[in-house]
């Protein structure tokens, strides 16, 4: 019996670090995503929404059908315009997680490749999601058509979280198309986070809209081969999901994370670089607990 490739015991214990799922069976799968749920500490992110909970949040300026009983008299009297109270109202925000399932997404340079980054995220976003009685669906973002509502079923997620599990190479991204055709079908603000390369030419624009009206986040996962290709002149490609060839430069948009990641912002979408083969549960927990809530753009 075969004992598997050999693994550096100190990179094993790194934080985050991501085995290749092939060799993961569902159990082994399970336990891992259930690590970085527990990591992830997905819980400490404030309440959207603004209502009549319990905890005061802030006082604004009086408005037409505000009841009486909200008036904040303190201020009211010390600037002699009529204030009310505003309480934090805690609520179940449905989360979907847009998981591209594209053929750029499973080319690797190294063990592991951005799909499986993806698929190993969602599943901890998925859990921790849940561990906080938020709703967690998922649509891919490929030629596959896959949609699953937002559930408090855990064996729910485990289904379509094995489902993924299988992947082809044939796939072509629909991330901006996914993103057009849900958008109008949410009925409350939803907290949407998306999961890919963004290698869509489309996907920029749609993800700007998506943060206009909801939560976004926005993961773009990156191989390290493609790391090197800033600054690197005129190259000759070939694209993984048509088998196109085309020369581009290395100074094109696409290939610097860091201008889509400042373009993404400026329109109020969170996002974050991460690359396969690397630990990544600090990061994503860092970025969670730093991003101010998903209060922006709520009130």
């Amino acid at each position: 019996m075969s004992a598997g490739p050999k693994v550096d015991p100190a990179l094993r214990a790194q934080e985050g670090y991501v085995e290749e799922l092939a060799t993961l069976d569902a159990r082994q799968f399970a336990i891992a995503i259930r690590k970085l749920a527990d990591s992830l500490s997905y819980g400490i992110d404030k309440s959207p929404y603004l209502g009549s909970g319990t905890e005061y949040v802030q006082s604004r300026p009086y408005q037409w059908g505000d009841p009486i009983r909200s008036i904040d008299w303190r201020v009211t009297a010390r600037t002699r315009r009529p204030y009310v109270k505003e309480y934090e109202a805690p609520k179940s925000t449905p989360c979907y997680l847009f998981l591209d399932t594209s053929a750029s997404m499973t080319i690797a340079s190294g063990r592991a490749s951005k799909y499986e980054l993806a698929l190993y995220i969602a599943g901890g976003l998925a859990l921790a999601c849940l561990d906080r009685v938020s709703p967690v669906g998922v649509i891919g973002a490929g030629e596959r058509s896959m949609r699953v509502e937002p559930s408090l079923s855990r064996a729910r997620v485990m289904q379509w979280l094995l489902q993924l599990r299988t992947h082809r190479f044939d796939e072509r991204t629909t991330l901006a198309q996914r993103l057009r055709e849900v958008l109008p079908t949410l009925g409350q603000r939803s907290l949407l986070i998306v999961l890919s390369d963004l290698h869509d030419e489309g996907a920029l624009k749609a993800l700007q809209h998506a943060g206009h009206a909801h939560d976004c986040v926005a993961l773009q996962l990156v191989d390290p081969a493609e790391a090197g290709l800033r600054g690197a002149g005129f190259l000759r490609a070939r694209e993984a999901e048509t088998g196109r060839e085309f020369v581009t430069s290395g100074r094109a948009a696409w290939s610097d994370p860091r201008e889509l990641a400042s373009a993404l912002v400026r329109s109020g979408v969170d996002c974050l670089t991460l690359r396969a083969g690397e630990p990544c549960a600090s990061k994503l927990r860092e970025m969670f607990k730093n991003r101010g809530g998903a209060a922006r753009g709520t009130r």
